[in-house]
């Protein structure tokens, strides 16, 4: 219809859009979140009813993805990579339920940490849940797998795991777009049982998933996505997967002088992998992100070969793949045509000038390293994680979404006094209101401070799903009244506050302290939009 110049993320989305899609189910996260921006964005999305909004976590967008796949329509989920940790449970059953309408599962892996707590590879989960993967070469790649993979969800009844990295996510290049397809009708599946997995019926639903093994092998020896290139010099073959193919390309422009298997399509295709090897005697494999592929050709096909690759020290084992490290893999000369001026190096990241987040830390510290001397303060993922470095150096943890919470209801059983736990508004509503709900029961003598800035501010200002409601729900759930405090962070405050945070430091029970202000980011964004 037309070619427009997409980042992948906007390929993947404008891919769904023309596919079919019902809904997209998210929840932000670094290197995903600009795809269902993307969609929120689109026109076509009033036109066509399509839902966009925000999920609470991954876990609740895997659920109601799976939902309207279960009425027959196309659904989407995007997650970042530790988002697959949260969404897991109900992912890897998806692969035992099967799907109904077509169901797209987007993993944004973030090889080298550029956003990220962890280095995780998401092709371990779809191999885990059994369930077919594609992982895209390029943008045009990123568009067709979504928007033909829908179609081959509802053909073999199963979701599919799609994985991108960083650098494929938010770079850009020219998009082929296809036909409009129309949202599926409302239906519902044959087996009224199909999503009820009872253990009699798990057991039916499992063996009729490991049954599906061989076809999803068979769809990958013969997927566009899987080439066999051959090559006139034998003495090694390379494989290359995702973006990693990109990258050999860049370094060869012309084409490759080895053999080159690029796959795209997973599980891997047997027959053009028995072929490279019987042709080459050193295999060279390319994939970013952990040595997946590698680990495979070890263990099934490893008849006295020379496998090449990131666990034998060819490649970098962590960080990304570049077509740096590729050339250097290849033997080839890699020379630097110009210096990084100062200008671009690399500066970490800080608390923005005018951020509530500041005053509290400071207001905290100035508390803690006064009367508590041997304080600890556990904290969360967010824009205040940053208060681990200077000036602050105001926190002891982060984990993962909501660990502050119950890592410090854990310290505070172990004896810890006082245990403070630093939270974001948006992470409570993610993952702290379980935590909570564990210190209320056992009424622990824990400090928390839901530190809230009316919005998701490190993924760029979507909206949070607790905006308006955190003392309803810290009430709800058990806290007394008394013992939510709410203060606005700002200098002329700064003694209250201070008084505030020594009340219910000395409290021994579960108190909750609220600074709210809104993110000054998104307040500026509102101004200039006026």
């Amino acid at each position: 219809m037309s070619k427009q110049l997409l980042l992948g993320d906007e390929a993947i989305a404008q891919g769904a859009l023309d596919a079919g899609l019902s809904g997209v189910y998210a929840y932000p996260g670094t290197p995903s979140t600009e795809i269902t921006e993307y969609i929120q964005g689109s026109p076509e999305v009033k036109e066509r009813n399509i839902h966009s909004q925000w999920a609470a976590n991954e876990k609740t967008a895997m659920e109601a993805a799976l939902g309207m796949s279960f009425v027959g329509k196309r659904a989407l989920v995007c997650m970042k990579h530790v988002g697959m940790n949260v969404a897991a449970d109900c992912f890897i059953n998806a692969g035992v339920t099967g799907v109904n309408g077509g169901l797209i599962v987007l993993a944004a892996d973030d090889p080298s940490m550029h956003s990220s707590q962890n280095e995780q590879d998401s092709r371990f989960y779809g191999d885990f849940a059994l369930v077919p993967m594609l992982e895209p070469s390029n943008q045009q790649e990123a568009y067709d797998m979504v928007y033909h993979g829908f179609k081959f969800s509802e053909e073999t009844g199963e979701p599919v795991l799609m994985r991108i990295v960083t650098r494929l996510a938010h770079s850009r290049a020219g998009v082929d777009r296809a036909e409009v397809q129309p949202q599926n009708e409302l239906s519902i599946s044959d087996d009224p049982r199909q999503f009820i997995l009872l253990p009699g019926n798990a057991r039916k639903r499992y063996q009729a998933l490991v049954d599906k093994q061989a076809l999803f092998v068979n769809a990958s020896e013969n997927s566009v996505y899987n080439q066999y290139i051959d090559g006139p010099n034998k003495k090694m073959g390379i494989v290359a997967c995702g973006i990693g193919f990109n990258y050999l390309m860049e370094n060869y422009p012309n084409g490759c002088e080895y053999p080159v298997l690029k796959i795209g399509q997973y599980p891997l295709p047997k027959k053009q992998l028995e072929e490279l090897t019987k042709e080459c005697e050193t295999i060279l494999i390319l994939e970013d992100g952990q040595p997946f592929v590698e680990k495979q050709l070890r263990g099934y096909l490893n008849k006295g070969l020379h496998i090449k690759g990131r666990m034998d020290g060819t490649l970098p084992y962590a960080g990304e793949l570049s077509p740096d490290t590729v050339a250097k893999a290849l033997g080839k000369e890699n020379v630097s045509t110009f210096e990084i001026p100062d200008l671009v190096a690399m500066r970490p990241p800080a608390l923005c000038e005018g951020c509530g987040h500041r005053d509290v830390y400071n207001a905290l510290t100035e508390v803690l390293r006064s009367e508590y001397p041997e304080h600890k303060v556990f904290s969360d993922i967010g824009c205040y994680t940053l208060g681990a470095n200077a000036p602050f150096n105001a926190i002891n943890s982060c984990v993962d979404m909501g660990a502050s919470i119950t890592m410090a209801k854990g310290a505070a059983d172990g004896g810890l006094y006082p245990a403070v736990a630093v939270i974001g508004d948006s992470t409570f509503t993610h993952s702290g209101m379980t935590g909570l709900l564990d210190c209320v029961n056992e009424k622990s003598s824990v400090t928390i401070i839901i530190s809230d800035n009316e919005t998701t501010a490190m993924t760029g200002g979507q909206d949070s799903a607790g905006t308006g409601r955190i003392e309803a729900i810290c009430a709800g759930i058990g806290v007394e009244p008394e013992h939510i405090r709410v203060v606005v962070p700002l200098k002329k405050n700064y003694e209250e506050m201070k008084q505030m945070l020594r009340d219910e430091l000395n409290y021994k029970g579960v108190s909750v302290v609220i600074p709210r202000r809104e993110c000054i980011q998104t307040l500026s964004r509102k101004k200039r939009k006026k």
